[in-house]
């Protein structure tokens, strides 16, 4: 999974924006555009919009995430040194 990826399933309902920046990034990942050309717009934009209309749903019929885990501070004064 990209690592840039964010989780929508928090504590607090995704917004709109939220789920279309996420839709955006995934379509982008997949097709390997970060802006499509103008022959492959049309396409891109209906791929972004019903992959953020699927989002929605899936988020809507999901329970309420677990709230965000606090870091866990890492300790590196026990890492080996090279």
């Amino acid at each position: 999974m990209c690592r840039s990826i964010k989780t929508l399933r928090i504590d607090r309902p995704a917004t709109d924006d939220e789920v279309e920046a996420a839709a955006l990034q995934f379509v982008r990942k997949v097709s390997g555009f970060r802006q499509p050309s103008k022959a492959n717009a049309e396409a891109f934009d209906s791929a972004v919009e019903e992959i953020a209309k699927a989002s929605r749903r899936l988020l809507e019929s999901l329970p309420p995430g677990p709230p965000p885990k606090p870091p866990v501070p890492r300790d590196y004064s026990q890492r080996p040194r090279r």
